[in-house]
């Protein structure tokens, strides 16, 4: 499995080795050992799946401390822009972001760690978006940052996408009360 890191500290991209044939192909979508080998020394407790017509953006959410959350996503069927903003008060990427194509071609996978607000645009009907999460979903301790902030300047390459209410009234990245920091 190939392994990229980026210019933030904390996201990795994994690109499995895939074995085709004639039958169609086969990879090791998850392998504790070897992901904590690579890096991702986390254990997982929740599998989430969903399902987004074309063009529908869910994000950019997070948990709060002591229910943060770090996610394995890939994608089943379709293809997404995933996006993962940096919200640790200290970090000197703070603010910024990462935008990545997953697709069911590709096969990539994407960590995103704790400290970080995700979301994704859908670029296909019918995509299926896979969710392998670090903690448990907990109602009271989910927030987000509205997902056209302009402070962010996400380029999701969508002009109108479909966005729940929930999602629409988010706080701004000015408002955000993170509680998350790099610990040193």
């Amino acid at each position: 499995m190939e392994v990229t890191q980026f210019n933030i500290e904390g996201p990795l991209l994994f690109k499995p080795k895939i074995f085709k044939m004639k039958r169609g192909y086969f990879y090791e979508s998850y392998n504790e050992a070897t992901f904590y080998e690579l890096g991702l020394k986390y254990k997982f407790v929740q599998d989430n799946q969903s399902s987004s017509h074309k063009n529908v953006l869910r994000g950019l959410h997070f948990q709060h401390p002591p229910f943060d959350q770090g996610k394995l996503v890939r994608v089943l069927k379709g293809r997404v822009h995933d996006v993962a903003v940096d919200i640790r008060k200290n970090s000197p990427t703070f603010g910024q972001h990462l935008r990545v194509e997953l697709s069911a071609l590709n096969n990539f996978m994407f960590w995103i760690p704790p400290g970080f607000a995700h979301g994704f645009l859908s670029l296909e009907e019918d995509t299926i978006f896979l969710y392998k999460c670090t903690n448990v979903y907990h109602k009271e301790s989910e927030s987000g940052i509205l997902w056209n902030d302009k402070t962010l300047s996400i380029d999701w390459g969508c002009e109108n996408p479909i966005v729940s209410q929930k999602d629409m009234e988010l706080p701004s990245f000015q408002e955000l009360d993170t509680k998350f920091e790099i610990i040193m």
